[in-house]
């Protein structure tokens, strides 16, 4: 009896380990995503691009969701969530150390493909991770463990923007001069990052190659019937949702990607203090997620999200419409109201699709390439128009959001659907 008690307790601490590089997982893919918004004004400067071009950095990495989700599916549904996630993360250094070299030969075209690999790996991880933040444990806890891992993913966004705007924002072609020392200063600031970013991960797998034999409970059932996410255009309400999806995640990595510029610009402050004023953007949606997490057991999903769409809209008016501190308070209090958004507009299309379930999922992570495609037309406004007016675009967004909320309401859920595990 001893002997049952030790290996009990034994592999209970094991999995509570497995459990801890998973939610570290959550907090990787959180800080690194964060970190493409520092990396925008820098490559701004340095390859003297306009708005548009240096969006292109979003593009590239967020063009990853669209490509790789239905690929990273049927991956995890072959090889299993350890084998996944392993080459999620060897993916994810490849992209790091294509940096040195992109730099080296000064090409920025190599920098958007090691976004692009670095979001491969991302998309992979996140389809992988998600279900085993959640089983790794007792089925009573399951949700408890896959908010704690969310709050650490928040985390990482939160923290991103002080550590990136102190290492990428300051010195070289932020010091004033636009002399080679200062581009090699710059350039040799990615590679440091990046470097840096390839090291923790490559920690992180020999961590998780460990307790790889834990990572299989996870794992997708070997009879489990893979679903198409194309299966869900049938239905009204999944491809209803996607546009949601589609449109928040746009509006969302399109007011990061501006946010330094244009505190820049509207306060007359260096770009490292902008950088780090990012946080609070960031930071306000880790906030916004335990806040709202009380708020939606208490009220309706539906007007919740509904209110939080259109002050977010109003804020994004406001900003194009003011300057100074009202136009900077404005624009980093979007990230509060966008906290809910994602897991609501998710569950609210989960509840109401009469396509499978899997296959809904499937369509709403590929929505996700929203974050590719609507910053480009947001620097396109931001280059003819002003970067003020650029703040329209994601507004229109969270109108379309608003109106989505709005229309589940006069929709009742089709079937109660099982808890829906967020990759955002």
């Amino acid at each position: 009896m001893m002997i049952k008690g030790g290996t009990m307790t034994n592999q209970t601490a094991r999995m509570n380990q497995a459990f801890i590089y998973v939610t570290s997982l959550f907090f990787a893919w959180g800080f690194i995503t964060a970190t493409l918004d520092t990396l925008v004004p820098l490559v701004k400067s340095v390859f003297t691009l306009s708005y548009s071009e240096s969006l292109l950095t979003q593009f590239a990495f967020f063009l990853a969701y669209g490509v790789v989700s239905l690929p990273a599916s049927s991956l995890v549904a072959r090889k299993g969530s350890a084998a996944s996630i392993i080459i999620a993360l060897i993916a994810m250094m490849v992209g790091c150390l294509i940096f040195p070299l992109a730099t080296y030969l000064r090409a920025y075209p190599l920098i958007l493909i090691a976004l692009f690999v670095l979001g491969s790996g991302i998309t992979l991880l996140q389809v992988a991770a998600n279900p085993l933040a959640a089983a790794l444990g007792k089925p009573e806890k399951s949700h408890m463990r896959l908010v704690l891992s969310q709050a650490f993913n928040s985390f990482g966004t939160t923290i991103a923007p002080f550590i990136g705007a102190r290492l990428l924002l300051s010195g070289g072609v932020f010091s004033g001069t636009q002399d080679e020392a200062a581009l090699a200063e710059s350039l040799h600031k990615v590679d440091t990052a990046y470097l840096l970013v390839a090291g923790a991960l490559a920690v992180l797998t020999f961590g998780l190659w460990r307790v790889r034999s834990y990572l299989s409970t996870g794992a997708l059932a070997a009879d489990a019937a893979p679903h198409s996410p194309f299966e869900a255009l049938k239905s009204r309400w999944a491809v209803a949702g996607a546009l949601g999806i589609f449109l928040y995640v746009g509006a969302e990595v399109s007011v990061g990607s501006l946010i330094i510029n244009f505190l820049v610009q509207t306060l007359g402050i260096a770009h490292e203090q902008a950088g780090t004023l990012l946080g609070y953007y960031w930071g306000g949606a880790m906030v916004g997620r335990f806040v709202g997490s009380a708020l939606l057991a208490r009220f309706r999903a539906g007007p919740l999200l509904a209110g939080a769409a259109l002050i977010a809209g109003v804020l994004c008016v406001l900003v194009s419409q003011t300057g100074g501190n009202v136009a900077a308070a404005a624009v980093l209090s979007i990230g509060l109201f966008n906290s809910i958004m994602f897991p609501t507009i998710f569950t609210l299309t989960l509840e109401r699709s009469t396509a499978p379930q899997a296959s809904t999922s499937g369509l709403l992570c590929m929505a996700i390439v929203g974050g590719a495609l609507l910053p480009q037309l947001v620097g396109q406004v931001a280059d003819k128009v002003s970067l003020g007016i650029a703040f329209l675009v994601p507004a229109a967004a969270y109108l379309g959001i608003a109106f989505f909320a709005s229309a589940t309401s006069r929709k009742a859920p089709v079937a109660q659907a099982e808890p829906a595990q967020s990759l955002h």
